[in-house]
């Protein structure tokens, strides 16, 4: 994929979020695409992307095709206060102000790792995925849900905090899905590859599914 900020012409409130990322720790794959319509979307690793400071080490990983709504939120550790001590008060990054050792400093907060963001995933508007969440593959996420637990592929969630709401597809569509893997290797912009993706692909599907088990 050629660096291109803009999918449309004309439309500069959304960019393909590759492109527009500079950090070392956030690593966001082909197509990928944010829109923002009160923000300029090429701050989204600033407006977006809350307490992740480099010193955790954390990362914020997203995958291909990937749709992210206006005003959605990725959390990170440091944002999250330890609950493993007495107090919730963040003591050990006021190092200074304390007379602590400098070298106890992620002792604030509790780290729950990288937040890993699947492949053709779509989180909607104002959703937030809390630190150190694994969104599986062709999830959907909900309008202003938040997201404190790792999401199944094809699962759509949805509330505060998110809980599944119903899988995209039957069982059988899904492990289809899941081992064709669509989005890795090179996709070709022709006619030949976008059938797939119709509704009357899906219903295909369905039926050959429901005549299978008949059949079992």
């Amino acid at each position: 994929m050629k660096n291109k900020i803009y999918p449309r012409a004309h439309d500069k409130q959304t960019v393909y979020l590759k492109d527009v990322i500079t950090g070392a720790n956030i690593d966001v794959g082909d197509y990928t695409i944010y829109n923002d319509f009160v923000r300029d979307p090429r701050d989204f690793e600033r407006n977006n992307v809350l307490y992740h400071y480099p010193i955790n080490g954390d990362r914020l990983i997203i995958g291909k095709f990937c749709s992210i709504a206006c005003g959605a939120k990725f959390l990170f550790t440091s944002g999250n206060h330890s609950m493993q001590s007495l107090s919730s008060y963040t003591f050990p990054l006021f190092f200074d102000e304390w007379e602590l050792d400098v070298k106890n400093i992620r002792d604030a907060w509790d780290n729950k790792g990288d937040t890993v963001i699947g492949n053709d995933v779509w989180i909607g508007y104002e959703a937030v995925i809390m630190p150190g969440v694994k969104i599986g593959d062709g999830a959907i996420i909900g309008t202003r849900a938040v997201v404190t637990k790792d999401v199944p592929p094809y699962t759509i969630v949805g509330g505060v905090p998110a809980k599944p709401i119903r899988r995209r597809f039957d069982n059988a569509t899904i492990d289809k899905l899941e081992a064709l893997r669509w989005w890795t290797g090179t996709m070709k912009k022709s006619s030949a590859v976008f059938p797939l993706f119709s509704r009357e692909t899906l219903r295909h599907w369905s039926r050959r599914n429901k005549a299978c088990r008949c059949r079992s």
